[in-house]
């Protein structure tokens, strides 16, 4: 299924990725904010497709492009025995306050929630952690 959005016309470009933060205020009164909140907060997306209609935008200075995006699958880090590709898992961020640790942001990942279930789309590497368990690097859906 093709998703449909608008985003800044300086940010168009095919594999260009952003994370949707969700609606600004600014624009509740727009009559394209359908397009443009019709995706998930704190999801990774990736422009797939550029297609030709632009819109002027108060929030964009050079106005908004219709693109096609994928959503991208969050590359997370759970306990190696929850890391069984294919299954669904809830997901737990890690407790931990080691904020130099190079997997910090996989174990605490943007727009992932505590106890929220998705798919394990790819079981990628068990990863070194100085205080938790073992712990594997997976891609969620």
């Amino acid at each position: 299924m093709v998703l449909i959005t608008l985003i800044g016309e300086t940010q168009a470009r095919i594999g260009n990725r952003f994370y949707f933060l969700g609606p600004q205020t600014e624009c509740r009164d727009c009559r394209l904010k359908g397009v443009c909140f019709n995706l998930e907060t704190g999801r990774l997306y990736e422009v797939t497709n550029l297609r030709d209609t632009h819109h002027d935008c108060e929030m964009h200075e050079s106005g908004v492009r219709v693109v096609e995006v994928e959503k991208k699958p969050a590359l997370v880090t759970v306990p190696k025995k929850l890391a069984i590709d294919g299954s669904m898992i809830t997901f737990e961020s890690r407790k931990c306050s080691e904020l130099r640790c190079e997997y910090w942001q996989q174990c605490h990942p943007l727009g992932i929630k505590d106890g929220e279930k998705l798919p394990v789309v790819e079981v990628e590497e068990d990863i070194p952690c100085d205080i938790d368990e073992k712990l594997t690097l997976i891609k969620l859906g």
